[in-house]
């Protein structure tokens, strides 16, 4: 019942619901709808699993929003299964369903645009091998460069209904964009508020080169500060 009650409705999804009751689609529109329910069934159970919060569940066209109210500094590791199990889910339960739906949305998923799974995946690969300001910023980049892509095909074929579906996705680039320097303090000032414990140590001469999973030593002139001691005197001015 409490996730129940943390589950909204985006107005776009009841236009493309009238839209396609209209046309005549409306049973293969439930279908649709069914599998996503699945594939986003598993990300739900996983988070649980995991033990992270989940703030708010908004129901999108063809997908759903999951908004956790988390820490950005959890491990890469659980971030990366809660994004894999909707797909595996999906495969698990919902494939007899209708393949060619399935892999439809399994498609659609993978697709680099934010918030989809296909763009957290790539984010948290970057978070891997790089820093996390420069990954997150690069996955806002690629996701406006193919939401562009998109547009234009969209224009030049006059698809109003995967502009309704695009719409939704375009807005929340743009508000992850619009915030891009709040996440990044809120990034930072997690590690100064928490005390994370990291079997990684890496060196680094700049703060905008911390990385997810591993703590900092800094090089500032000629010494050498932990990141506790230099965000404390970052934040403490």
């Amino acid at each position: 019942m409490k996730i129940i009650s943390k589950v909204t409705i985006h107005p776009i999804s009841y236009v493309i619901t009238i839209i396609f009751f209209l046309m005549g689609y409306f049973r293969k529109y439930i279908t649709f709808m069914i599998i996503i329910f699945i594939h986003e069934l598993g990300h739900v159970i996983t988070a649980i699993c995991l033990k992270w919060k989940i703030e708010k569940i908004v129901i999108l066209p063809f997908g759903c929003l999951i908004k956790f109210k988390e820490y950005i500094n959890r491990p890469i590791k659980e971030e990366f299964i809660i994004s894999i199990m909707g797909i595996i889910f999906q495969l698990l339960f919902s494939l007899k369903i209708n393949i060619y739906y399935n892999i439809v949305i399994i498609i659609f998923n993978l697709i680099p645009i934010y918030p989809l799974d296909g763009s957290k995946i790539l984010n948290l690969f970057f978070n891997k091998i790089g820093n996390f300001k420069f990954s997150f910023y690069l996955s806002i980049v690629i996701s406006y460069f193919i939401l562009l892509i998109l547009l234009v095909q969209i224009f030049i074929k006059k698809d109003l209904i995967s502009f309704l579906i695009i719409i939704p996705l375009l807005l929340e680039v743009i508000r992850n964009h619009r915030n891009i320097y709040c996440i990044y303090n809120k990034f930072y000032l997690e590690r100064y508020l928490y005390n994370f414990k990291f079997k990684k140590i890496k060196i680094i001469n700049n703060i905008n080169k911390m990385k997810r999973d591993y703590a900092h030593i800094i090089k500032c002139k000629d010494k050498y500060l932990t990141e506790n001691v230099f965000l404390r005197n970052m934040f403490d001015k």
